[in-house]
């Protein structure tokens, strides 16, 4: 194996065992998680490796980044997550490679998104990005919907042609109540995906957790974590 490839290969198995454990230390099956490993501001040829060694989940939060990495390796058998903040102007874009939107955050974007999927005649899969730091129908530093914003973006995704509604993401909050609290912001995620499957019972996917608390995420139950750093390495500055 080159150098490379080696030390990604070393990394995934450091974090499959840290996946592992967590599931074993929550009572759960490790097939109930699934790894969507961060691919950005990392090349292409990363993504190709990660795809030899088994990865089938990735993610980018830069359209301008991952279009034409996608491109480059639309040949592989991957899902494309986009986890960024998405401007309108992107979405078509978007569109044409991501197999899942977790930042859904607004109906004007929730109309894009269905517009776009219809003319590519796709079904792209959503989730609702929930902010912890928000007030209940604010918005969040880092992108999201209060809580209080959920059931109207879900009933507007799940009506929407083009559009599946997959489900909730977070991102840990830096402010706010949930401040330092990893373990209470991923339960109380839980908690709204538990309060949104009553009315929408296939968004079972919750997404949270990153390198750096990907156990407490496990412990709360998410389905999907996302981990850059831990697999990939630290990342280069962008220039």
């Amino acid at each position: 194996m080159t150098d490379r490839k080696t030390q990604l290969a070393a990394n995934l198995a450091q974090v499959e065992e840290r996946i592992t454990s967590a599931c074993i230390a929550s009572g759960r099956k490790r097939e109930e998680v699934t790894l969507i490993v961060v691919t950005k501001t990392y090349p292409a040829s990363d993504v190709r490796i990660l795809s030899e060694l088994g990865v089938r989940d990735v993610a980018e939060n830069r359209d301008q980044d991952a279009a034409p990495k996608a491109a480059e390796c639309a040949d592989l058998p991957l899902r494309w997550h986009f986890v960024g903040q998405l401007q309108t102007n992107k979405v078509r874009s978007v569109v044409g490679y991501a197999d899942v939107v977790q930042s859904v955050d607004r109906p004007k974007l929730v109309t894009s998104l269905s517009t776009a999927a219809v003319r590519a005649e796709r079904e792209l899969g959503c989730l609702i990005q929930v902010a912890l730091d928000a007030e209940e129908n604010g918005r969040g530093e880092r992108g999201g919907v209060g809580p209080g914003g959920i059931e109207e973006l879900a009933v507007l995704v799940a009506d929407a042609p083009g559009l599946r509604l997959d489900g909730l993401m977070t991102v840990a909050p830096l402010t706010g109540p949930y401040a330092d609290r990893q373990q209470a912001a991923f339960e109380r995620l839980m908690d709204l995906s538990t309060d949104l499957r009553r009315a929408h019972p296939a968004a079972n996917m919750v997404s949270a957790g990153m390198s750096a608390d990907l156990e407490q995420a496990v412990a709360a139950g998410a389905t999907h974590v996302r981990v850059g750093t831990a697999v990939l390495g630290v990342r280069p500055r962008l220039g």
